[in-house]
């Protein structure tokens, strides 16, 4: 049986990780949620000020903590018994009710910190984000058509690095390829679009200036949010990856093994 879970229209739902009161990400914070809050009814999850534990145990197998066997499953299961940790349980309702997620971080090692990765694994569970098969082709419900379809996801990163050190030639790495696990191995894997990302720059290094121009640059983005389109990547069930395989098919980009070549043409 199908699943999905139908957002609520004007319900948005930020998620946001930093540990310290005083900080940039704490400015954006207020800024960004004052602006949003004209178009939507906010809920806000604090992570560390919440006490989030972003560890996935056994606690999240329910009764099934002794049960032998996949994790994944078992969490799945224990998710259709109605064996969700509280904590787990109220972020899967708001994220349910939710047709915007706003997803904000600092780029810690480049990568999101762990408490937001902890998020993920404990709350995109088996059972309520994913697991499902499409009945016509028996391929899985991932990749662009996950049980959180009808869904975007604004993505708020600030960054140390400059634009160019963290750019396609940069030393870091570019940030698109950085969060492509985010954007697309987990966002899209559950049927989230995601927008452009949102990123400050040189962060460590804005003033009070700095901080009031970032606050305005977020709430303009964030009002102007309603005409913007996700990114478009390409389906699994649209048929341009091999069914056994999973790999894009040979003669789309030939030769190429970029990360763009998993958006559509």
């Amino acid at each position: 049986m199908t699943t999905f879970h139908a957002p609520t229209p004007g319900c948005a739902h930020w998620v946001y990780t930093h540990p310290r009161q005083d900080s940039l990400n704490r400015h954006l914070l207020r800024a960004g949620r004052a602006a949003l809050a004209g178009q939507y009814e906010v809920t806000v999850s604090d992570l560390y000020a919440d006490k989030f534990s972003p560890v996935l145990g056994e606690r999240d197998l329910g009764s099934l903590s002794e049960t032998p066997g996949n994790l994944a499953e078992l969490a799945g299961r224990a998710y259709a018994r109605g064996e969700v940790e509280p904590e787990v349980r109220r972020e899967q309702e708001r994220l349910a009710a939710a047709e915007l997620l706003v997803l904000q971080f600092p780029l810690w090692w480049y990568g999101p910190p762990a408490m937001l990765k902890g998020w993920l694994d404990r709350v995109l569970q088996t059972g309520f984000a994913q697991g499902e098969f499409d009945e016509t082709t028996g391929l899985p419900r991932r990749y662009g058509d996950g049980l959180l379809l009808g869904r975007k996801a604004l993505i708020i990163v600030t960054a140390g690095d400059d634009q160019r050190t963290l750019g396609p030639r940069g030393v870091s790495g570019d940030l698109e390829s950085l969060l492509f696990p985010l954007t697309h191995g987990a966002l899209w894997y559950v049927g989230i679009e995601a927008l452009d990302l949102h990123v400050v720059y040189d962060a460590d290094g804005v003033d009070s200036a700095g901080r009031h121009q970032q606050a305005e640059r977020l709430s303009k983005r964030i009002i102007g949010l309603s005409g913007e389109r996700g990114r478009p990547y390409r389906r699994l069930l649209d048929g341009d990856y091999g069914r056994e395989s999973r790999a894009l098919r040979q003669d789309i980009h030939p030769g190429r093994t970029d990360l763009s070549i998993h958006y559509a043409d």
